[in-house]
């Protein structure tokens, strides 16, 4: 397995998963070759990371209309460690790696049903603002919401 650069140990990097998002491969996310497509594990990582925001409470400020503040990527990676075949079934799990004053750093792994991973993953999420596309510090509630489940995930 390839080493990746935002995991130092993978054992404990694995212990440190709570969350994950369960799903099963449909037919139409394989390609010519009988695997997964590989932009489909975007995908999947968008499902986890909305479950978790949807967990954490934030989808329902974020996805209101009227909402002056919106998540945007800034950045996402994926590395693929084994192939993915149709009707597997996979956990996405997700979590916050590190918390800036407008930006969550989340990381992902998939594993299959023998509990292999498949790929893991990182990526920036920043807040901006929905009028002048910059970014917005969290305000002190979502902070304290986003600061505690990053403490629990490692209790």
């Amino acid at each position: 397995m390839a080493k990746q650069d935002y995991i130092s140990n993978m054992e404990d990097w694995r212990k440190g998963f709570h969350f994950f998002h369960e799903l099963n491969v449909r037919f139409g996310e394989i390609d010519g070759f009988g695997h997964v497509n590989n932009t489909n594990v975007f995908i999947y990582m968008e499902e986890a990371r909305i479950a978790l925001f949807k967990e954490l409470g934030l989808m329902s400020a974020w996805g209101a209309p009227d909402s002056r503040e919106i998540p945007v990527v800034a950045d996402l990676q994926c590395d693929y460690l084994a192939q993915i075949l149709y009707d597997e079934k996979l956990k996405i799990y997700v979590k916050i790696s590190e918390i800036g004053s407008s930006s969550i750093d989340l990381h992902y792994l998939g594993t299959n049903e023998k509990e292999r991973a498949v790929f893991t993953g990182r990526g920036t999420i920043v807040q901006i603002s929905r009028e002048s596309g910059r970014p917005l510090k969290w305000n002190e509630e979502l902070r304290k919401q986003l600061d505690h489940f990053l403490q629990k995930a490692f209790k």
